[in-house]
């Protein structure tokens, strides 16, 4: 007879308190995720229970409306506990008069969902290890029931959102995914209004795919465009082709649909997660830079071929080995072109300056990324006048 038949398979009370959350997954109402989360931590013995979702801009912290659940008003991330909570995903305890209120990141895959937050009258290790696990599964329904309901897209809201805008958040991944070998974090400004920038990526086995682009124009013209150029890169790459087929897929899609008169600036990289050997291909876009020791260290220069649409060579393959925790940026023209009329534009050598000194925080990729696009933002004298998107991105060895 073997050890295991003799196994304690009795509920214990953490089991029991999770599995509430598990038993219910599979058929619960997105609009009652709140009541459900309320439930549970009352079991555990906390009250005021809050989940704050990070809003479209990245600047606050909205409390998702539900019975059982606190309301109170959107909390700006960069000024409150919840907020450190959100920046360094690590959970913080904060003493209080009736007890110790306790903020836990509501991550996915590295993507943070937002925070959630309960009240106790102490808090030991066993609360700690069930809360953990609890904002575990309360980000994983988060993440699973969204595209059940408008309800998280609605709380997310800070302003209206333009219809190309709309089109544009639906076509992204998640903007952040942080992995033993890999992170990635990209943000899009305007939050509400943008239309041409998108970007992609994708992790398949060891190798990350990822590609940044731009296409012509505002509204919604420039992110039908934007679809049509995601869509053919997604495609090619599911076929498993090269960097130089895709790029010839995706300039035959957005020619075909749109004539030689319009384009899409992209660039496209490949990363060998093992290795750290990156390759690269640029159709007009402004080059990468390279972040080592947290400093701007080299552009990724190579020769460049026609943006994608207007029928270019094939385009000449960059690469180059990273070093452990080497950053790449990428970002689109918007971030550096910004200028009143009479003006010098905000240019590279701004950008680069800010990075280095963002970069001295020494804080993850989600975080700088954030931090770098409200910095730049400001720095343009709060001006957003084209789409300024950016993304980070992290080998981690």
């Amino acid at each position: 007879m073997t050890a295991g038949r003799h196994a304690d398979r009795s509920e214990s009370f953490g089991e029991a308190l999770l599995g509430t959350l598990l038993d219910r997954a599979h058929e619960l109402p997105p609009h009652l995720i709140g009541p459900l989360v309320a439930d549970v931590v009352e079991r555990l013995g906390g009250r005021r229970p809050q989940v704050l979702l990070q809003d479209y801009g990245q600047l606050l912290l909205v409390p998702l409306p539900g019975e059982g659940l606190t309301d109170g008003y959107p909390l700006v991330i960069d000024d409150t506990v919840a907020g450190r909570c959100f920046l360094d995903a690590l959970a913080v305890e904060l003493p209080e008069d009736d007890g110790v209120r306790i903020y836990l990141p509501l991550l996915d895959g590295g993507d943070q969902v937002g925070v959630m937050a309960v009240t106790l009258d102490r808090v030991d290790d066993d609360d700690r290890r069930l809360l953990g696990r609890l904002s575990a599964l309360v980000a994983d329904l988060l993440v699973t029931k969204h595209g059940y309901s408008d309800l998280f897209f609605s709380t997310r809201r800070d302003e209206p959102m333009s219809v190309a805008a709309e089109i544009q958040w639906a076509l992204l991944p998640p903007l952040a995914m942080i992995m033993p070998r890999v992170a990635v974090a990209g943000i899009l400004e305007p939050a509400y209004d943008v239309a041409g920038d998108s970007f992609d990526y994708a992790l398949n086995g060891d190798i990350l795919h990822l590609a940044m682009i731009d296409a012509m124009g505002h509204g919604l013209g420039a992110a039908t465009m934007a679809t049509v150029a995601i869509g053919a890169y997604r495609h090619a790459r599911r076929l498993g082709t090269g960097l130089a087929e895709i790029y010839a897929a995706m300039d035959e899609a957005v020619a075909r649909q749109f004539g030689l008169d319009h384009f899409v600036t992209a660039q496209m990289l490949r990363l060998d997660t093992i290795t750290g050997q990156v390759q690269w291909v640029n159709a007009g876009h402004p080059a990468p830079i390279l972040i080592r020791d947290h400093r701007v260290t080299r552009r990724l220069d190579a020769p460049t071929t026609l943006p994608v649409g207007l029928g270019g060579a094939e385009p000449e393959v960059g690469e180059l080995g990273l070093e452990r925790e080497d950053r790449l940026l990428c970002f689109t023209d918007g971030l550096i072109e910004e200028h009143t009329a009479g003006e010098e534009q905000f240019g590279e050598e701004q950008l680069i300056d800010w990075v280095n000194g963002l970069e001295r925080t020494g804080r993850g990729v989600r975080a700088v990324a954030r931090s770098l696009s409200h910095t730049l933002k400001r720095a343009r004298g709060g001006r957003t006048t084209d789409d300024a998107t950016l993304l980070l991105v992290e080998w981690r060895g």
